[in-house]
């Protein structure tokens, strides 16, 4: 399995663990992503195995998105952020080396995110002819404001652990070694709450129907723009350079 999922103490640890792939979301990975969520009985830990947390979507998978007709909701990837989007649970996540695309779009639907010392998030939509994912063009622009969540998208490049942090896109960075431990033991402070107390204290700051909506609008034009020829080129520089 390319996800492990193990529930104790009132914790749910779901596992990226494609390390060969840098953790790379196929369609089964979010699949099963979404079940763990969706069912999830307390707080849900995500981390991942290897050096990097996510690379993003498979690159493979990715473009035969491109020949999907219907509603977005029906793809896997859909599945998983509505998950994330409406997830009654709070979300810990523990990010190590890089965090690319949905690997980063989806830290902002947690409700705590530590980085490891190495983390590097990035934002590469644009380069490749495509447009923000899974709420960002909201999430991360009432998170940092306008003209930074502009210049993360537009630029692409690479945001090292210390800027997220400073910018509130995380809680907390931790040396490599102490990321599992103290990531650990911030879900377990979670846990120890009153479960319904902590269920409710999540939705009355949280506004999954607006935040939903925004992300079938941006994958509605995503996908118009997975067909276009600007897209059709980044993908293929990228298979050849691969």
């Amino acid at each position: 399995m390319s996800v492990k999922v193990t529930d104790a103490a009132g914790i749910r640890r779901i596992r990226l663990d494609r390390a060969a792939k840098k953790n790379a979301l196929d369609h089964p990975m979010y699949t099963t992503l979404s079940e763990a969520i969706e069912t999830s009985p307390g707080v849900a830990l995500l981390e991942a195995e290897g050096a990097d947390f996510c690379a993003g979507n498979d690159i493979v998978d990715f473009i035969s998105l491109a020949s999907h007709e219907g509603a977005v909701e029906a793809l896997p990837v859909f599945r998983f952020l509505k998950a994330l989007t409406y997830a009654r649970m709070p979300i810990v996540a523990a990010v190590q080396g890089q965090a690319v695309g949905v690997g980063t779009t989806l830290l902002l639907h947690c409700d705590q995110v530590l980085l490891s010392e190495d983390a590097r998030l990035s934002l590469p939509f644009l380069k490749l002819g495509l447009t923000p994912e899974g709420g960002s063009s909201l999430l991360l622009t009432q998170r940092i404001g306008h003209a930074r969540a502009f210049e993360w998208l537009s630029s692409g490049r690479v945001i090292p652990a210390a800027e997220a942090l400073s910018t509130g896109v995380a809680n907390r960075v931790v040396a490599r070694e102490a990321l599992e431990p103290e990531s650990l033991s911030v879900a377990e402070k979670l846990a120890a709450l009153p479960l319904e107390a902590l269920i409710q204290a999540k939705a009355l700051m949280r506004q999954p129907d607006v935040i939903w909506d925004q992300i079938v609008r941006e994958g509605d034009i995503f996908l118009a723009r997975l067909r276009s020829p600007e897209a059709a080129a980044a993908f293929a520089a990228f298979l050849k350079k691969g």
